[in-house]
């Protein structure tokens, strides 16, 4: 019994010592060095080893998404800054729904190298600080170490200075999202546009023609069937070369300026229109004749050089109808990884490439084939507006970041809704081209697709009155840039948006001019003062450690503040207070406070309140959601990331429970 007893006891100290082991981590470890330069200039070289599942963000994108990197040298008169930080590790890019731009950041280890002049002979440091945000799935966390290069007599030093280690509480959650989309989806996207390709009318029907030519070339089926393969394989060799070379000559940085700068976004949302004008039949776009002449005379050579200049005229012929989406794929994929235009392209290419193969092995097929006609021309025309509908998304890009105010979500919805309602109109035959021909009857795949059609238009209209529309969401502009939104009015009106009765005596929150909630919520943006609120009313506290550049803190608000349940609990029955750990807001010296955890003194709202997290409740990961009572202590167990509602529904209702037990 006692051996048991001895067992049971071990077991419950070591899961105890492993728990706060998983709990306290680092998630970057920081190396401090110096290079010579010349005789009067060094490089401080910061690098940063990053852990398994956890990013960096890089200095460079536009204001508005996560904490970018960032490090502040003190003024000294024995150096001089030479230009800015350089990051010498590349960082990746990737689209994020949330802040709905392209994030830079870095994985696994990042060098980043400031040049000074040196100004003094004699033994010195050069300090500073860091401020950068790393995060994973399900949890960000914010760092604000102190940095130090020892230089003397002007020679670099080898020894390097360690930062105190900055530890946070590592929840060892799981989360659904994403940290990156895959190649994968990527491929098959692109596979699905080469698909589509088929069906154009300038490539449908070269494909019996196509077939006919190696199944009359050559005397020998076997030796016509290898051409034909041979003739696939060129097709998308010769795609997935021109993805290559965007891919060699433009690369990640410059990508990087093509998804954030303004320039090339109204550049791609000209390339679209351009394009949908062309599929609309208002001109053709088509490759300089002296090139094709010159593929069609190759053709003659046979074999394998044959197969080959066959399929490069293919592709010529063809770019009057596959340069709009071959062109939409790179403009896609430019955005990205080196890996992404290559793999785009070749997903294209292999499926155009397929039918030709495949009818050559097997010519019996071409008799089910359909025949050509007039709605291989409805195709085009239906790729138009689709080129249109999605062209105003690179619009959108240069208009939020540069705040042009030209696209608010109403306009923008509204232009979709007629694109739509139009392209509708036209699969019924209601309107015409020039090109198209007379329709006497509409066929049931013309009438499904009308269907969904205008069923996607009735979708939308309930988003000019502020609708959110979650399944489009990530191509529209934020629901931030709607003028009218009936959901804000309604609560006015009814009064949910305003204080509610237990709030109105207290005091107003300090900091809402620029602090809000979410979802018409009020609370408060100060500890102290939402403290007095609550022990003024007798009611359980709802803290929220937030930040601005939080990703998934806008997650949990969009999927689970968003459920009525969890608005009504927190608008009747506690006083949320919402303190931002990332606001730049500085403080009058009266608040300053100095941290007990790093002896840092703290001057600006956000740092008051990141180490507030840290000392009083050892986590620095946010989101982070705490319960207290009046007198400060916690009611239940905190909650982090999870996006399960009624889990948090559960959460907030287990904490009024205790907070009654407790009266």
């Amino acid at each position: 019994m006692k051996q048991k007893l001895l067992i049971l006891f071990l077991g419950v100290f070591l899961n105890s010592l492993i728990s706060v082991q998983a709990q306290i981590r680092e998630t970057v470890s920081w190396d401090f060095s110096t290079e010579k330069v010349s005789n009067n200039e060094v490089n401080l070289v910061f690098t940063a080893k990053i852990a398994n599942e956890w990013h960096l963000y890089s200095q460079h994108f536009p204001d508005g998404g996560p904490i970018r990197f960032s490090a502040t040298f003190a003024e000294s008169d024995n150096y001089e800054l030479i230009g800015d930080l350089e990051e010498i590790t590349k960082p990746k890019s990737e689209y994020d729904d949330i802040f709905e731009m392209d994030i830079q950041y870095f994985v696994g280890e990042a060098i980043l190298k400031q040049k000074i002049k040196l100004l003094s002979e004699s033994a010195f440091s050069v300090n500073g600080e860091m401020e950068y945000q790393t995060c994973r799935e399900g949890e960000c966390v914010m760092f604000t170490p102190d940095f130090e290069f020892k230089l003397n007599a002007g020679k670099t030093s080898s020894a390097v200075e360690s930062t105190p280690k900055v530890k946070e509480k590592i929840n060892p959650m799981k989360n659904p999202r994403k940290e990156y989309t895959s190649l994968w989806s990527l491929f098959f996207i692109s596979f699905s546009f080469g698909l589509i390709a088929l069906l154009t009318p300038c490539v449908f029907p070269m494909i019996p023609m196509t077939v006919s030519f190696f199944m009359h070339s050559s005397e020998n089926r076997r030796k016509a069937i290898f051409n034909a393969v041979v003739y696939g394989v060129s097709i998308i060799g010769i795609y997935t070369i021109i993805g290559t070379i965007v891919a060699v000559t433009l690369g990640p940085s410059f990508a990087n300026w093509l998804s954030t700068h303004w320039i090339p976004n109204i550049l791609f949302f000209i390339i679209f229109l351009f394009f949908a004008f062309s599929f609309f039949g208002m001109f053709e776009i088509t490759m300089p004749s002296w090139i094709v002449n010159k593929s069609v005379a190759n053709e003659d050579k046979g074999g394998i050089a044959g197969s080959f200049f066959m399929a490069f005229t293919l592709v010529l012929v063809s770019f009057s109808c596959t340069g709009p989406i071959v062109g939409s794929i790179l403009v896609q994929s430019a955005g990205g990884e080196v890996l992404e235009p290559i793999v785009g392209m070749f997903g294209f290419s292999l499926a155009f490439a397929l039918p030709f193969t495949l009818f050559a092995i097997f010519p019996s097929w071409l008799n089910n084939l359909p025949k050509s006609g007039g709605w291989l021309n409805s195709v085009k025309v239906i790729l138009g507006f689709l080129e249109l509908a999605l062209g105003l998304k690179f619009l959108s890009i240069a208009d939020q970041t540069y705040h042009w105010g030209l696209l608010d979500r109403e306009i923008y919805l509204g232009i979709w809704i007629v694109i739509f309602t139009l392209m509708g109109f036209y699969l019924l035959g209601k309107l015409k081209f020039s090109h198209d021909s007379d329709i006497k009857f509409v066929s049931v795949p013309r009438l499904m697709l009308a269907i969904a059609s205008f069923s996607f238009v009735v979708y939308m209209i309930p988003g000019m009155f502020g609708a959110p529309l979650k399944a489009i969401s990530g191509y529209l502009p934020p629901q931030t840039t709607q003028d009218f939104d009936i959901s804000a009015i309604v609560r006015d009106q009814s009064g949910a948006n305003s204080v509610s009765a237990a709030m109105e005596i207290c005091e107003a929150p300090k900091y809402a001019e620029y602090l809000h909630l979410p979802h018409g919520l009020k609370g408060y943006f100060d500890f102290e003062q939402g403290l007095a609120c609550a022990k003024e009313q007798n009611k359980p506290i709802f803290i929220d450690f937030t930040g601005h550049g939080c990703v998934n803190c806008r997650e949990m608000e969009a999927n689970v503040w968003s459920d009525p349940r969890v608005q009504k609990i927190l608008r009747e029955d506690y006083v949320i207070i919402a303190l931002y750990v990332d606001d730049k807001q500085a403080l009058p010296e009266s608040d300053w406070i100095t941290s007990t955890y790093d002896g840092k003194v703290k001057k600006t709202l956000g740092k008051k309140y990141a180490d507030f997290q840290i000392t009083r409740f050892g986590v620095n990961a946010q989101p982070y959601y705490v319960l207290l009572d009046k007198a400060e202590e916690t009611l239940v167990e905190p909650r982090a990331y999870d996006l399960n509602a009624d889990a948090f529904v559960e959460f907030l209702e287990n904490g009024k429970k205790e907070f009654k037990n407790r009266q």
